[in-house]
């Protein structure tokens, strides 16, 4: 017998009268790199063309994501793999380092949310996640979430990565469960042509930790978004660091050469150019309607 999943995972969902800006993992993380970034990526929807071979490789990273979804929720994937070699490699080694988690033997406390979106009310920001698969039991519950990129971050950096951190912060904040009863796995299926996993256990000490570096970030968009509505420009980071050297807005900001960066026009083909880690703001356009 299935949980009852209202019982267990209740969105904190904001009254529908308000406006609120939808913010992701992948958002949180590049606001806290480069405000400027994120202030022409989102604000201003400017963007550089990504070149071909980052755009399959992104391509496949979703089939994946496709595969294992429809896999889960018991559809047939036989042509997704038959159509492409690398997809039955990462399956094969998914069933090689967590097999329990392909095939599972579900006993009647168990249940499994595949491509499960949570949010979460903070002030006036929507924190939503989407996690690839949500196994929950009535004293635990487990995120798993799947990477196609060849080497994985060192364990210390992935666990400061704001993925962890707000996975893990919503999951408590969204449900009964004590931060104690929650952990989160990355599974990396390429990882030096073999499959690795790391796993992060979590504590009410860093529950607490995270909510204050939460607290503070915001506060900063927030500070950030009044001035811009006045007519100031978010903060460049401090000329010569590294993440210039890489940025597509490098021309922009006067840092360093780089090919000049386009307007998106919403709705657009283009829109979806943009890297998943850094989608689902639809509201933070219309800087107007937000009561700060």
């Amino acid at each position: 017998m299935l949980l009852n999943s209202q019982s267990i995972l209740i969105n904190k969902m904001p009254p529908t009268s308000k406006t609120f800006l939808h913010l992701s993992q992948g958002q949180l993380k590049l606001f806290e790199k480069c405000p400027r970034q994120f202030q022409y990526t989102y604000l201003e929807q400017l963007y550089s063309p990504n070149n071909q071979e980052h755009e399959e490789l992104q391509n496949l990273g979703s089939s994946f994501h496709l595969l294992m979804h429809q896999q889960e929720i018991g559809l047939p994937v036989s042509s997704f793999l038959q159509a492409d070699d690398q997809l039955q490699r990462w399956m094969s080694n998914v069933i090689e380092i967590a097999p329990e988690i392909v095939h599972p033997n579900v006993c009647g406390e168990t249940s499994r949310y595949s491509e499960h979106s949570r949010m979460l009310q903070v002030d006036d920001y929507l924190l939503t996640v989407i996690y690839d698969l949500l196994i929950v039991q009535k004293n635990k519950a487990q995120i798993i979430d799947w990477k196609t990129y060849p080497k994985p971050p060192n364990k210390i950096y992935l666990g400061q990565n704001w993925q962890t951190l707000l996975y893990l912060y919503v999951l408590v904040e969204t449900s009964h469960y004590l931060p104690e009863d929650i952990c989160m796995t990355y599974y990396f299926v390429q990882y030096l042509g073999k499959p690795k996993s790391i796993n992060f256990s979590y504590s009410q000490t860093q529950h607490k930790k995270t909510e204050e570096k939460l607290k503070q970030l915001l506060d900063k968009l927030s500070e950030c978004l009044i001035k811009y509505s006045q007519g100031d420009m978010f903060a460049q980071v401090p000329e010569g660091v590294k993440v210039c050297k890489h940025c597509q807005y490098s021309t922009r900001c006067r840092r360093v050469a780089f090919p000049q960066e386009r307007t998106i026009f919403p709705g657009s083909n283009a829109e979806t150019m943009i890297s998943e880690d850094y989608t689902n703001l639809p509201s933070i356009i219309s800087i107007e309607e937000v009561t700060l």
